[in-house]
């Protein structure tokens, strides 16, 4: 399995869409917990529409989302707190449900995991990747 991330952090919406479309992603799978953003066009409902303009569908998985507390301490920088945390959000039922509908959904057509942070290491989708699919061939992209 081959899976993309992105992050949204200090981009457009034109470069993001482009960045997507040159690596031939057919779906964003958005892994935030809330998907608001004071970013212009990165709330759900606008996110979905652009995306849906360039023939990219969208699907988003709340339960995959970092908590309240888990957000906190990546803003902080305390990367451990958010590992930890993360990884009982992990546990939860929904989230074990929806871990394996990413699976199913980036086996079906390529897709990306959505976030807000440009560094994949710094943001709670690498670690979803690395708990969830270990296995899979992971593309970041850079927009």
């Amino acid at each position: 399995m081959h899976i993309f991330t992105i992050g949204y952090e200090a981009t457009t919406m034109g470069e993001f869409l482009a960045s997507l479309e040159q690596a031939g992603v057919k779906r964003v799978i958005d892994i935030r917990a809330v998907p608001n953003s004071r970013r212009p066009g990165f709330s759900k409902n606008p996110l979905k529409n652009a995306l849906a303009e360039v023939g990219i569908d969208y699907v988003h998985l709340k339960a995959l989302g970092t908590p309240a507390d888990g957000r906190s301490a990546a803003r902080a920088g305390r990367q451990e707190d958010l590992e930890r945390i993360y990884a009982g959000q992990l546990d939860l039922p929904e989230a074990m449900v929806q871990s394996e509908q990413m699976r199913e959904l980036a086996a079906e057509a390529p897709s990306a995991l959505l976030c807000f942070e440009r560094d994949p290491a710094g943001c709670h989708r690498t670690l979803l990747l690395a708990a969830e699919a270990p296995n899979a061939e992971v593309t970041h992209l850079f927009p």
